[in-house]
């Protein structure tokens, strides 16, 4: 039987698992101390460690950066106190496998042990992640590496970003990295499904539990059941289904909707908004218990027009994937297209990208395809651009990091430099100690600027 080594400065919590586990079968060692569990270390391994994130005068966080680098095959369940969820959040970050609230169920401790001791060990290479998902800019890359460090996990995690940039494909792609690969992936939109229906949707139906039930309906809940349940839009679950909800996560069982059975919940669960839940609890419409279980770990997808650079790469993938879709011949867009795009502002995200690669896979004449071939609408820049110059600055910057382009600050400087005494000149008709006042610089300054860029 394998090895479990416990390290709590709490006497009590050693003494409460120590005798669960090894009634369990388990042979179990305690610590009081990290310094401890590292000396012991370098004479044996433990087949699971359990470790507090808060230990007097140490840092639990510390102990996890330890074992994960000198042990990244360990599986490490963090415990830790409701109140300091964001502990257990950072412990994440360094590799734990899953989290155990106190005050915990002694029935929910053997659950995530058998678990952690089942996980597969090895984690899933980052390249593996990126063959599914496209993006070179490093908010991106950073998803990546997330989506690698919650793979031996089937904690909840909550998905945010605008309409359109991409929820529900890093949720699939969460599934398909966790130990629940096997099993089926279900989404569900929920503010696409009238109120009275939804709560049939997720739970199902007994036969003639309401009019019109003429059968029994499995819910999505069962059908997730060994696999993950996707609820998109949950910021517009209604308040009284949220209660209903927040009852099956934390007792991790339900009834169909009329029915007697109790249905025991195993589906790991997945959430997306594009609303701002914190907003909308202050408001008192999204319940407050409900949000803080949903979001143990969050995952927030920026909008397309901050990450320009992956444009590229996603122009490309959209174009094979509609060749192959609609039996056409494969084209290839032209740079100047590559760039055209990539300093557009996409307000319907990668959705909106996809659906132009779509149209153009299908209506470009030529093999190369050219920004004359783009629909009217997409030929010019965007509408607004000019009203908003932080936004293509931020777009200049990030082709330009992406591109390795040297010494971008002081080019930058020179460009704003430049730009803005030579609109000041001529608002000012040539005259130079108008311009200077206008910008709120002395006239030798503008001299020295007008020296500097000829």
């Amino acid at each position: 039987m394998a090895s479990i080594w416990i390290v709590d400065d709490d006497p009590a919590i050693r003494y409460v698992l120590d005798e669960y586990l090894a009634g369990e079968g388990f042979s179990v060692r305690t610590f009081e101390t990290a310094r401890g569990v590292v000396d012991a270390i370098s004479g044996e391994l433990p087949g699971l460690l359990m470790a507090d994130v808060r230990l007097q005068a140490e840092d639990g966080i510390e102990l996890m950066q330890q074992v994960h680098r000198d042990i990244p095959a360990l599986p490490v369940i963090v415990m830790t106190a409701y109140s300091d969820i964001d502990s257990a959040v950072s412990a994440f970050r360094e590799g734990a496998f899953e989290f155990l609230a106190k005050p915990f169920d002694l029935n929910e401790v053997g659950r995530l042990v058998r678990k952690a001791l089942s996980a597969p060990l090895a984690e899933p290479d980052d390249r593996e992640i990126r063959d599914t998902l496209i993006g070179d800019s490093p908010a991106f890359q950073e998803i990546i590496r997330t989506i690698g460090r919650l793979s031996r996990s089937d904690i909840a995690v909550m998905i945010t970003g605008e309409t359109g940039t991409g929820k529900e494909v890093i949720a699939r792609a969460l599934h398909d990295h966790s130990p629940r690969r096997s099993g089926p992936f279900i989404a569900i939109n929920t503010a696409a499904i009238p109120e009275e229906l939804l709560e049939s949707e997720l739970f199902g139906h007994e036969r003639g539990a309401f009019t019109g039930a003429v059968e029994r309906r499995t819910g999505r809940f069962e059908q997730a059941s060994g696999g993950t349940l996707f609820l998109d839009e949950i910021g517009d679950m209604p308040i009284g289904l949220q209660s209903r909800l927040l009852r099956v996560l934390a007792e991790g069982e339900y009834y169909r909707v009329g029915g007697r059975d109790l249905i025991k919940s195993d589906a790991r669960i997945v959430t997306a908004t594009h609303r701002d839940l914190e907003t909308r609890v202050a408001r008192g419409r999204f319940r407050a218990d409900l949000y803080h279980r949903l979001k143990v770990i969050t995952v927030d997808l920026p909008p397309l027009r901050d990450r320009p650079e992956d444009i590229p790469g996603l122009v490309r993938h959209f174009l094979r994937d509609a060749a192959g879709e609609f039996n056409l011949p494969p084209k290839t867009p032209a740079s100047a297209l590559l760039e055209h795009l990539a300093g557009r502002s996409w307000p319907g995200n990668v959705r909106e990208l996809k659906h132009l690669c779509q149209s153009l896979a299908v209506m470009a004449p030529a093999a190369i395809i050219n920004i004359d071939d783009l629909p009217p609408e997409y030929r010019n820049g965007d509408q607004d651009e000019s009203g908003d110059w932080t936004r293509a600055l931020r777009q200049h910057a990030a082709r330009a990091l992406a591109g390795g382009q040297p010494n971008l600050l002081n080019g930058l400087r020179a460009d704003l430099e430049k730009n803005l005494a030579r609109q000041a000149l001529e608002k000012s008709g040539g005259n130079q100690t108008e311009a200077a006042r206008q910008l709120g610089i002395s006239r030798n300054t503008l001299a020295r600027i007008l020296r500097d860029h000829d």
